[in-house]
């Protein structure tokens, strides 16, 4: 089953849900190797989200995605805001006109999210970012297209995949952002901006099951 524009905005409302509910975990995740700010960051951003979804009814998916990247840029603080909201601005772009996404659809959404935010952040695996969550749940999103799986599942292990990845940013040390000023003191700490990107995808999930 493909993904409508109902579910695209069912994903946004839910994602708003789970961001509000997880904000203090985000933000105790956040505390000791960042600003302490991530999760009162994403839960604003998303309740500015949802207050634009109304007006949302009826458009296709490429506009949807790009409404919820320029609210972000102009709601989150932080590095989040301009990370997030270049991931759903060039997701846009590539489901610009659409109404259902197929499996393809959905890769090249997730490539182009990925693209984005490593150009803006300049940042690559293995340096304690959200692109450690995203890189792998891009990659086993491309290996379930492979063996045919339906796009519910290439979305579930897509999630499975960027939980691992967030798993193993604890022992990273940090080389991109706030969290590399500490240097030794980053390892032992998850990042929340994983965290974060892992939510998201699982999110998608739940909504394509």
């Amino acid at each position: 089953m493909p993904i409508t524009t109902e579910d695209v905005l069912r994903w946004i409302t839910q994602a708003a849900q789970v961001f509000h509910e997880q904000r203090d975990y985000l933000t105790q995740l956040d505390a000791p190797i960042g600003d302490a700010d991530h999760g009162v960051n994403m839960d604003r951003g998303f309740r500015a989200v949802l207050d634009k979804l109304p007006s949302l009814s009826g458009m296709d998916i490429g506009s949807i995605l790009k409404t919820v990247g320029t609210t972000l840029v102009s709601t989150v603080g932080g590095a989040s805001g301009p990370l997030y909201g270049t991931a759903f601005l060039r997701a846009g772009m590539v489901t610009a006109g659409k109404h259902e996404l197929d499996e393809a659809d959905v890769i090249e959404m997730l490539q182009a999210a990925l693209d984005g935010i490593k150009a803006r952040g300049k940042a690559h695996t293995g340096e304690k970012t959200m692109v450690d969550a995203l890189e792998p749940a891009l990659a086993a999103a491309r290996k379930a297209q492979e063996q045919h799986e339906s796009l519910a599942v290439l979305l579930r292990r897509a999630a499975e995949a960027a939980e691992e990845g967030m798993k193993a940013t604890i022992p990273m040390l940090a080389t991109k952002g706030r969290a590399s000023y500490l240097g030794e003191r980053s390892i032992g700490h998850q990042d929340p901006g994983a965290t974060s990107s892992w939510l998201l995808l699982k999110t998608l999930a739940e909504v394509a099951d």
